[in-house]
Protein backbone atom coordinates (compact mmCIF):
# COMPACT_ATOMS: atom_id res chain seq x y z
CA UNK A 1 0.00 0.00 0.00
CA UNK A 2 1.47 3.55 -1.17
CA UNK A 3 2.49 5.50 1.67
CA UNK A 4 3.88 9.10 1.90
CA UNK A 5 5.50 8.67 4.80
CA UNK A 6 9.36 10.27 4.62
CA UNK A 7 12.45 8.95 5.12
CA UNK A 8 13.93 9.00 8.66
CA UNK A 9 17.63 9.59 8.97
CA UNK A 10 18.41 8.80 12.53
CA UNK A 11 22.06 9.16 11.49
CA UNK A 12 21.75 12.84 11.40
CA UNK A 13 23.71 13.50 14.78
CA UNK A 14 22.75 16.81 16.71
CA UNK A 15 25.08 19.46 18.47
CA UNK A 16 27.44 21.83 16.99
CA UNK A 17 27.91 21.38 12.67
CA UNK A 18 31.15 18.43 12.46
CA UNK A 19 33.50 18.84 9.82
CA UNK A 20 31.53 18.09 6.46
CA UNK A 21 34.89 17.06 4.55
CA UNK A 22 35.68 14.03 7.13
CA UNK A 23 32.05 13.12 7.16
CA UNK A 24 31.82 12.79 3.21
CA UNK A 25 35.23 10.55 3.68
CA UNK A 26 33.48 8.10 6.04
CA UNK A 27 30.51 7.87 4.33
CA UNK A 28 33.08 7.38 0.64
CA UNK A 29 34.78 4.53 2.72
CA UNK A 30 31.10 2.91 3.95
CA UNK A 31 29.70 3.37 0.21
CA UNK A 32 33.01 0.95 -0.97
CA UNK A 33 32.93 -1.61 1.78
CA UNK A 34 29.71 -2.25 2.60
CA UNK A 35 28.95 -3.20 -0.95
CA UNK A 36 32.20 -5.12 -0.94
CA UNK A 37 31.97 -7.21 2.15
CA UNK A 38 28.66 -7.14 3.11
CA UNK A 39 27.04 -5.44 6.56
CA UNK A 40 28.43 -8.45 8.56
CA UNK A 41 32.43 -8.60 7.18
CA UNK A 42 32.98 -4.38 7.94
CA UNK A 43 33.69 -3.27 11.37
CA UNK A 44 33.95 0.56 12.25
CA UNK A 45 37.60 0.00 12.92
CA UNK A 46 37.92 -0.46 9.52
CA UNK A 47 35.43 1.78 7.44
CA UNK A 48 37.61 4.28 10.20
CA UNK A 49 41.13 3.01 8.83
CA UNK A 50 39.63 3.42 4.82
CA UNK A 51 38.66 6.72 5.72
CA UNK A 52 42.01 7.80 7.10
CA UNK A 53 40.01 9.20 10.26
CA UNK A 54 39.56 8.51 14.31
CA UNK A 55 37.12 6.59 15.24
CA UNK A 56 36.52 9.55 17.01
CA UNK A 57 35.58 11.51 14.65
CA UNK A 58 33.51 8.55 12.87
CA UNK A 59 31.40 8.65 15.60
CA UNK A 60 31.07 11.95 15.87
CA UNK A 61 29.38 11.74 12.58
CA UNK A 62 27.32 8.75 13.09
CA UNK A 63 26.07 7.03 16.11
CA UNK A 64 26.94 3.37 14.89
CA UNK A 65 27.44 1.27 12.67
CA UNK A 66 23.45 0.87 11.75
CA UNK A 67 23.31 4.54 11.38
CA UNK A 68 26.67 4.70 9.00
CA UNK A 69 24.96 1.38 6.78
CA UNK A 70 21.81 3.49 6.27
CA UNK A 71 23.75 6.64 5.58
CA UNK A 72 25.81 4.82 2.90
CA UNK A 73 22.24 2.53 1.32
CA UNK A 74 20.87 6.16 1.09
CA UNK A 75 23.52 7.33 -0.82
CA UNK A 76 23.66 4.96 -3.09
CA UNK A 77 20.17 5.32 -4.24
CA UNK A 78 20.53 8.84 -4.52
CA UNK A 79 23.22 8.80 -6.89
CA UNK A 80 22.06 5.50 -9.16
CA UNK A 81 18.67 7.55 -9.63
CA UNK A 82 19.95 11.04 -9.84
CA UNK A 83 17.76 13.76 -10.90
CA UNK A 84 18.89 13.95 -14.67
CA UNK A 85 17.53 10.95 -15.60
CA UNK A 86 14.18 12.34 -15.80
CA UNK A 87 14.73 15.09 -17.51
CA UNK A 88 12.66 14.69 -20.62
CA UNK A 89 14.69 17.60 -22.48
CA UNK A 90 17.07 15.07 -23.13
CA UNK A 91 15.17 12.24 -24.49
CA UNK A 92 14.83 11.46 -27.66
CA UNK A 93 11.73 9.38 -27.41
CA UNK A 94 10.13 10.96 -24.39
CA UNK A 95 8.27 9.15 -21.69
CA UNK A 96 9.37 6.12 -23.13
CA UNK A 97 13.51 6.77 -22.83
CA UNK A 98 12.77 8.70 -19.55
CA UNK A 99 11.13 5.08 -17.98
CA UNK A 100 13.96 2.77 -20.12
CA UNK A 101 16.98 5.27 -18.35
CA UNK A 102 15.77 5.28 -15.13
CA UNK A 103 14.34 1.23 -14.95
CA UNK A 104 17.67 0.22 -16.28
CA UNK A 105 19.43 1.98 -13.42
CA UNK A 106 16.88 0.59 -11.01
CA UNK A 107 17.68 -2.87 -12.41
CA UNK A 108 21.50 -2.41 -11.77
CA UNK A 109 21.19 -1.41 -8.47
CA UNK A 110 18.52 -4.56 -7.33
CA UNK A 111 20.40 -6.95 -9.18
CA UNK A 112 23.94 -6.29 -7.33
CA UNK A 113 25.38 -9.02 -5.55
CA UNK A 114 25.68 -7.33 -2.33
CA UNK A 115 21.77 -5.80 -3.09
CA UNK A 116 20.67 -9.63 -3.33
CA UNK A 117 23.12 -10.59 0.21
CA UNK A 118 21.89 -7.31 1.91
CA UNK A 119 17.95 -8.62 1.02
CA UNK A 120 18.69 -11.87 2.04
CA UNK A 121 20.56 -10.58 5.43
CA UNK A 122 17.24 -8.40 6.33
CA UNK A 123 15.02 -11.84 5.45
CA UNK A 124 17.19 -13.39 8.28
CA UNK A 125 17.52 -10.99 10.87
CA UNK A 126 15.41 -11.94 14.05
CA UNK A 127 12.00 -9.70 14.52
CA UNK A 128 13.87 -7.74 17.69
CA UNK A 129 16.01 -6.31 15.18
CA UNK A 130 13.09 -5.36 12.45
CA UNK A 131 14.17 -1.48 13.07
CA UNK A 132 17.08 -1.93 10.73
CA UNK A 133 14.62 -3.78 8.06
CA UNK A 134 12.41 -0.69 8.51
CA UNK A 135 15.27 2.16 7.92
CA UNK A 136 16.66 0.11 5.15
CA UNK A 137 12.95 0.34 3.80
CA UNK A 138 12.35 3.71 4.31
CA UNK A 139 16.16 4.90 2.99
CA UNK A 140 16.25 2.40 0.28
CA UNK A 141 13.60 0.62 -1.49
CA UNK A 142 11.25 3.59 -1.15
CA UNK A 143 13.48 6.04 -1.69
CA UNK A 144 14.48 4.52 -4.75
CA UNK A 145 10.87 5.10 -6.27
CA UNK A 146 10.20 8.68 -5.14
CA UNK A 147 11.93 10.56 -7.92
CA UNK A 148 9.95 7.74 -9.96
CA UNK A 149 6.85 8.82 -8.33
CA UNK A 150 7.58 12.61 -9.17
CA UNK A 151 8.21 12.02 -13.15
CA UNK A 152 4.68 9.92 -12.91
CA UNK A 153 3.21 13.02 -11.52
CA UNK A 154 4.66 15.26 -14.00
CA UNK A 155 3.59 12.89 -16.67
CA UNK A 156 -0.05 12.82 -15.63
CA UNK A 157 0.00 16.47 -14.86
CA UNK A 158 0.88 17.57 -18.62
CA UNK A 159 -1.16 14.96 -20.15
CA UNK A 160 1.47 12.65 -21.23
CA UNK A 161 0.09 9.40 -19.47
CA UNK A 162 -2.84 8.77 -17.52
CA UNK A 163 -1.75 8.39 -13.34
CA UNK A 164 -4.19 9.54 -11.06
CA UNK A 165 -2.45 7.79 -8.35
CA UNK A 166 1.37 8.42 -8.60
CA UNK A 167 2.98 7.00 -5.47
CA UNK A 168 0.57 3.58 -6.73
CA UNK A 169 2.13 3.50 -10.04
CA UNK A 170 5.42 3.78 -8.79
CA UNK A 171 5.32 0.77 -6.56
CA UNK A 172 3.76 -1.17 -9.72
CA UNK A 173 6.57 -0.01 -12.06
CA UNK A 174 9.08 -1.34 -9.46
CA UNK A 175 7.79 -4.57 -9.23
CA UNK A 176 7.41 -5.03 -12.90
CA UNK A 177 10.87 -4.40 -12.94
CA UNK A 178 11.76 -6.50 -10.28
CA UNK A 179 9.53 -9.66 -11.89
CA UNK A 180 10.20 -12.99 -11.04
CA UNK A 181 13.94 -12.91 -11.57
CA UNK A 182 14.66 -10.80 -8.39
CA UNK A 183 12.57 -13.43 -6.20
CA UNK A 184 14.45 -16.22 -7.64
CA UNK A 185 17.82 -14.52 -7.12
CA UNK A 186 17.31 -13.97 -3.24
CA UNK A 187 16.15 -17.48 -2.97
CA UNK A 188 18.89 -18.68 -4.83
CA UNK A 189 17.91 -20.59 -7.30
CA UNK A 190 18.72 -18.61 -10.48
CA UNK A 191 22.05 -16.78 -11.29
CA UNK A 192 21.78 -13.30 -12.07
CA UNK A 193 19.81 -12.65 -15.55
CA UNK A 194 22.65 -11.54 -18.31
CA UNK A 195 22.79 -8.45 -19.93
CA UNK A 196 20.46 -9.25 -22.84
CA UNK A 197 17.66 -10.77 -20.66
CA UNK A 198 17.70 -7.96 -18.64
CA UNK A 199 17.49 -5.28 -21.51
CA UNK A 200 14.39 -7.63 -22.87
CA UNK A 201 13.16 -7.84 -19.58
CA UNK A 202 13.38 -3.78 -18.88
CA UNK A 203 11.53 -2.96 -22.24
CA UNK A 204 9.11 -5.16 -22.15
CA UNK A 205 8.35 -4.20 -18.48
CA UNK A 206 8.43 -0.33 -19.91
CA UNK A 207 6.23 -0.94 -22.80
CA UNK A 208 3.11 -2.64 -20.55
CA UNK A 209 3.90 0.02 -18.16
CA UNK A 210 2.96 2.43 -20.69
CA UNK A 211 0.39 0.88 -22.35
CA UNK A 212 -1.64 1.02 -19.56
CA UNK A 213 -1.43 4.07 -18.64
CA UNK A 214 -1.88 5.39 -22.50
CA UNK A 215 -3.96 8.71 -22.34
CA UNK A 216 -7.47 8.18 -23.92
CA UNK A 217 -7.12 9.09 -27.98
CA UNK A 218 -2.82 9.38 -27.62
CA UNK A 219 -1.22 6.27 -28.96
CA UNK A 220 2.83 7.86 -29.21
CA UNK A 221 4.87 9.30 -26.71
Amino acid sequence: MPSSAQPKKRYERPGRPKDPSKREKVLDAAKRLFPEFGYDGVSMDTIATEAGVSKLTLYSHFADKDDLFLAAVEAICREQLSPDLFDLSTAQDGVRDVLVRAGRRFLDLVSREQSIRTYRMLAGRSPESAHLSDLFFDLGPRLTIRPIEAFLRQANETGLLSIPEPERAAEHFSSLLKGFWHTRRIIGCSDRPTPEQMEAHLLSAVDLFIRAHQPPGRTSQ
